[in-house]
């Protein structure tokens, strides 16, 4: 699609537009109940579904069925990243009332990163035709990977990035409220939620990894490979809140998320030299997999509610208590003045 400047800022306009009705709706910590969660997720896949309408009609039938393609593999890779979420949140006992705004947050830095994932990327398929190979083996060998490992899950306390933060950053043991940053005693100290926003942003930038090269598989139109992560982004807070006590029930999706990687793989090999997969076709099969893992998981697993994950007998963190919160002092110190002699 050859898309003007003026509509790259009216879609970027309209997305901070989005993300400042959604940080003014929680802008007081609560705890997000599936109804609500409902609702936004309800709000955010219409208005993915909405502009990938305003493609189709504007851009043509090929442009339309290339950003949905995009969509459903982003949307459906980001069901995977929800619930490692879900264990991150466990695993350091983050108060449920202050876990959208580390979402939201995250969602902020996922937006930059992939957006200079989408440019690097495009820059590379322009100069280098051949690092196309390496995308669809790549595709392939995660799609293998995802089907081996499928019941392996993250243990937070095994993570690097948590090593690393944890040796070189002073840090709290207590929660205090949406702060990331809290100063002790003359110390500039983080808090357990600074943490927490590095490990979600961390695993976002790992997903991106795979997500990426996986859309590119079906578009190389830089417009709606930006446009198709964007939207399925901007409703991931929502789709945490609505899925992340359903974990147990998507028994079969890593399985389906793995055919998908593999699916698009082969077609971006054969795309390179031998033959065309049209997107239709691409978009048929990347939908009867994801229905068909997901119809399968829900079937196996009927009569099963919604149940959270088990909390740490022994959580590393907790929640500050008044006496603790009035200890602190501001964050950002006045410069002192000196009176003239």
């Amino acid at each position: 699609m050859d898309v003007p400047l003026w509509i790259w800022l009216a879609v970027l306009g309209a997305i901070v537009l989005m993300l400042a009705i959604d940080l003014f709706a929680h802008r007081r910590a609560h705890v997000i109940h599936v109804r609500e969660a409902a609702l936004w997720s309800a709000v955010w896949v219409g208005c993915g579904v909405g502009f990938g309408a305003l493609v189709w009609h504007y851009g043509g039938a090929v442009a339309g069925q290339q950003y949905f393609a995009g969509y459903l593999i982003e949307k459906s890779l980001a069901v995977d990243n929800v619930f490692v979420w879900a264990i991150i949140f466990t695993y350091f006992a983050v108060p449920r009332e202050l876990q959208h705004r580390v979402l939201f947050l995250g969602v902020l830095g996922a937006l930059v990163f992939r957006g200079i994932f989408i440019a690097g990327g495009a820059a590379l398929i322009e100069s280098f035709g051949w690092v196309l190979y390496i995308f669809a083996a790549f595709l392939l060998y995660t799609g293998y990977r995802m089907l081996r490992t499928r019941n392996d899950h993250l243990n937070p306390e095994d993570s690097r990035a948590w090593r690393l933060f944890r040796r070189t950053v002073p840090m709290t043991d207590a929660f205090h409220g949406q702060r990331l940053l809290v100063r002790q005693n003359g110390a500039l100290l983080a808090t357990p939620l600074l943490a927490v926003l590095i490990l979600v942003e961390v695993t976002d930038i790992v997903f991106a990894v795979d997500s990426i090269p996986a859309i590119f598989a079906v578009t190389d139109d830089v417009f709606l490979v930006f446009t198709a992560n964007a939207f399925a982004i901007l409703g991931l807070r929502a789709m945490y809140f609505l899925l992340a006590d359903l974990m147990h029930r998507f028994i079969y999706l890593k399985i389906g998320l793995s055919f998908v990687l593999i699916w698009v793989g082969i077609k971006m090999l054969l795309k390179i030299d031998l033959f065309y997969i049209p997107t239709a076709v691409s978009l048929a099969v990347i939908t009867t997999i994801l229905t068909v893992s997901i119809g399968a998981s829900l079937y196996a697993t009927r009569g099963q509610g919604r149940r959270a994950l088990a909390e740490p007998t022994d959580p590393p963190f907790h929640v500050a208590t008044p006496e603790e919160t009035a200890m602190l002092e501001p964050v950002f110190r006045r410069a002192r003045t000196t009176a003239p002699r």
